[in-house]
């Protein structure tokens, strides 16, 4: 017995020590095989911090958070007041240029910029960034680059507000919700519109229901259209409207912080790694959703009006059944599924409408199959139940029915 127990204890010993051998071994061999991690890229950011005591508050704040966020995601991040460094060489050693405050002035500047822009390079714009009351002094900037032409108006005073996701399918947009809650700043409108340029993909824009916006009555935005974040369709570049703290300027204090948005700030992240070339879009999935009796969920004739009738319907590859899932939304012919008046009563219609960012329009499929509209608490029904074509689609108190069960698109 007594020999028995001394094998195994050297047997236990002999194989605790190839264990440590072999721990060794792979710690020293692990360089030659590790995977190495992308070494961070460079940012520089460019502004004046002389014009505005709003404009300056986000400089400075500006320049402490990119520098912060840049340790903690990758990439370094360098400020700098010269304009005279927007030259070829300096560029050369950057993968993305910001504009704080200001744009380059000079000839020597802009052509630098240009060049560095159709070579690949990425560009962040912020606010002021874009403001001109005459584009003579850079038209491909203004006009082109940037689509905006002249400076129309702006609110005031400064506000946070609902921003609307526009295209879903960026890259710079991923994973964010349906509408986010900005930072506040005063807000800027332009002579062109942007939905006319084929090359501008409008990102985020204001939401309807965030109207009105401004707190003067004779500079307040009580209705239309504000894209607010852009990008140019041959460039890796995105415009932000946002720049402009609130402040008290009889003290010099600032009363936000444009970086007090978790999702804006995850949008500018995303901006940046996009703009450096370190992510590629991405594009939602899209597809018929399959539901009971095997039919398909369906625009009725295929219109595309306000209140169209969503139902079901024999499944036909058409338009009418083509349903784009981004984050939390469902939409077909550029407007999305959206429940009747925002009700909350079993039996109310869901239809199709404008997006908006409403609760309206909030979709979020379970485990079981269901879709669910948060706002009512209710889930996405067949009336009946019936699959006959043309059954109206409805929301009604969630159940067990093959009815409420819904396949996506993936």
């Amino acid at each position: 017995m007594v020999g028995s127990r001394t094998r195994t204890i050297r047997l236990g010993t002999l194989l605790r020590l190839l264990a440590v051998l072999a721990v060794v071994l792979g710690v020293q061999g692990a360089p030659a095989q590790a995977v190495q991690a992308e070494a961070p890229f460079k940012v520089i950011a460019f502004y004046n911090g002389t014009y505005d005591a709003a404009h300056i508050s986000f400089d400075r704040e500006a320049n402490a958070w990119f520098a912060q966020a840049g340790a903690q995601n990758g990439f370094t991040y360098t400020s700098t007041t010269d304009w005279g460094r927007l030259n070829t060489a300096t560029l050369a050693d950057y993968q993305v240029v910001m504009f704080l405050d200001d744009y380059p002035r000079t000839p020597s500047q802009q052509s630098a910029f240009q060049t560095y822009m159709a070579g690949g390079g990425g560009f962040i714009g912020f606010h002021v960034a874009a403001f001109n009351t005459d584009t003579s002094d850079w038209p491909w900037y203004h006009n082109t680059f940037l689509g905006t032409g002249t400076f129309r108006n702006n609110t005031w005073g400064p506000t946070s507000e609902l921003l609307r996701i526009d295209d879903a399918g960026h890259a710079v947009t991923a994973g964010l919700p349906a509408t986010l809650t900005s930072s506040v700043s005063e807000w800027y409108s332009w002579q062109r519109d942007l939905r006319l340029n084929p090359d501008i993909d409008v990102l985020a824009s204001m939401a309807p229901s965030t109207f009105p916006i401004g707190t003067d009555p004779n500079q307040t935005w009580y209705s239309g259209d504000y894209p607010i974040v852009w990008s140019h369709r041959s460039y890796r570049m995105v415009y932000n409207n946002f720049g402009h703290n609130a402040m008290d300027y009889a003290t010099d204090t600032a009363l936000s912080s444009t970086f007090a948005s978790a999702e804006q700030n995850r949008l500018l992240l995303q901006e940046i790694a996009w703009a450096a070339g370190r992510s590629g879009p991405v594009t939602p999935p899209s597809g018929p959703i399959r539901g009971y009796g095997g039919k398909c969920v369906d625009v009725a004739g295929a219109g595309s009006a306000n209140g169209t009738p969503v139902q079901l319907y024999d499944c036909n590859a058409t338009a009418a059944q083509r349903w784009t899932v981004a984050t939390d939304t469902l939409s077909a012919l550029g407007k999305c599924m959206d429940v009747t008046a925002a009700g909350t009563a079993n039996g109310t219609k869901v239809q199709l409408y404008d997006c908006n960012g409403s609760g309206a329009q909030i979709w979020r499929q379970q485990a079981n199959g269901t879709l669910v509209n948060p706002q009512s608490g209710k889930c996405l029904d067949a009336t009946g139940p019936s699959s006959a074509n043309g059954t109206r689609l409805q929301i009604w108190s969630c159940g067990d029915g093959a009815n409420q069960r819904w396949t996506l698109p993936s």
